[in-house]
């Protein structure tokens, strides 16, 4: 080790090779979980001290859940894991032939390294879209978004401007996939049952909640079924979804679009697409379409014991996914899972696993009684699959705390009709964008 970079970063001595894991996201969690008991020295690293439960992140913006009840201080979740040290801060680059990162707090050697950073929202290259839009992939972001839907809602309360009343009253989502139906499905639910009631004195007729989407189906990732189903439970929260269509640009208050057509909104919101969200030091060529590529046991081609797992890894060694996987949440747990066991056995001298996805399906909900979901050949919609939904998601929040939250919200919602996380807890401010 480089003993005068690691002077750097207090961390005690350890006879143990040191392991650094980047990003306590759901594959980082799971990994360092997963090697609780081996002889290592494990440092995790984020610029976050707790973990977030991004599928629900939604649902903070919606107002029906709190940030505390997707959220857990990564320091809790970890602590009975031995000889496990946290330091909050942000990595900014690697140098993988000298083995040791730079981080705003310091410099810090490894034997081990794991890049499990995630991924960030993608603007394609809009400079307009990254100014205005909102993206949603934090929790200040959903925090930031819920702000502005109230604040706006509050102020077309008093406004006599009617071009300024519409701009606030409409509400455009761009993108069509799991996020954007969610979304779109919770705004819906707002629309109909609750924004009427906290403002009497506006005509909720005039509000317009559009959902664009640049292929021609919702859901793309999913089967056909879901696609149509989606559709279908949209139009009854009456969402207006335009497919085969693309923001080209937008300024805060318009969005035009590629088939000449604009839309008058003060709130985009785009779910258009990630890409990975990695420390800078690596070469170009380890690097494809926005993130790290790795071999079958996530290694990182030419940098010895680097790996990389979770959304920045991209594996094109399985023939069912010769694009990589899919950016989600299972896939990251499993690469976690796999890479934790290829640790222990490295460790033991043994043989390497080779990583292989067990893709349990896929499910989306588009508000109260309506999801859909995709297992294998079965294809489910409607109040069943709302409720398979609802299982799955719970189960998979960390912490028994957040579990009990969240279910008693959902249980409140679905009796009263009714949001209680209608805060404006902070106002606001444009374009004061949180850093990704």
């Amino acid at each position: 080790m480089n003993e005068v970079r690691e002077k750097k970063i207090p961390i005690p001595a350890s006879d143990h090779p040191r392991l650094i894991v980047i990003g306590g996201g759901f594959a980082g969690v799971k990994l360092i979980k997963k090697l609780s008991k081996q002889p290592l020295q494990i440092v995790l690293f984020d610029r976050n001290n707790y973990h977030t439960f991004q599928p629900l992140l939604y649902q903070v913006a919606t107002a029906g859940l709190e940030p505390d009840s997707i959220a857990d201080p990564l320091r809790k979740q970890l602590e009975p894991v031995s000889n496990f040290f946290f330091r909050m801060a942000e990595v900014y680059s690697i140098q993988y032939k000298e083995k040791y990162i730079t981080t705003e707090i310091g410099d810090m050697s490894y034997d081990y390294l794991v890049i499990a950073t995630g991924s960030k929202t993608n603007y394609f290259g809009n400079e307009s879209i990254m100014s205005h839009a909102f993206p949603l992939k934090q929790i200040p972001q959903a925090l930031d978004l819920r702000s502005h839907i109230l604040q706006n809602f509050e102020e077309a309360n008093i406004t006599t401007d009617q071009s300024k009343l519409e701009s606030m009253m409409n509400l455009t989502i761009v993108g069509g996939g799991p996020t954007g139906v969610e979304v779109a499905g919770a705004l819906g639910e707002l629309k109909t049952n609750i924004l009427p009631s906290d403002y009497p004195e506006l005509d909720f007729g005039k509000m317009n909640i559009t959902l664009l989407e640049g292929t021609d189906r919702l859901l793309a990732a999913m089967s056909p079924f879901a696609s149509k189903k989606a559709l279908k439970y949209l139009k009854k929260f009456d969402v207006d979804v335009k497919l085969s269509t693309l923001v080209t640009s937008y300024d805060g208050k318009v969005a035009k679009l590629n088939n000449g057509g604009e839309i008058k909104t003060s709130t985009l919101i785009w779910a258009a697409g990630v890409q990975g969200n990695y420390p800078d030091g690596l070469e170009d060529d380890m690097i494809e379409r926005g993130r790290i590529k790795v071999d079958a046991y996530n290694m990182i081609e030419g940098a010895e014991n680097v790996y990389a797992i979770g959304d920045i890894a991209l594996m094109k060694n399985d023939s069912s996914y010769p694009k990589g996987h899919p950016m989600l949440a299972p896939v990251a747990i499993q690469q976690g899972t796999n890479l934790a066991a290829n640790i222990k056995r490295s460790l033991q001298g043994k043989t390497l696993k080779e990583f292989k996805y067990n893709d349990k399906g896929s499910m989306a909900t588009i508000g109260r009684n309506k999801a859909v979901v995709d297992m294998g050949k079965i294809r489910l919609g409607g109040f069943f699959a709302w409720l398979i939904w609802m299982f799955v998601h719970l189960i998979s929040i960390i912490g028994f705390r957040n579990r009990l939250i969240v279910f008693s919200n959902w249980v409140w919602n679905y009796f009263t009709y009714d949001k209680g996380t209608r805060l404006i807890i902070r106002k606001f401010i444009p374009r004061n964008k949180i850093k990704e």
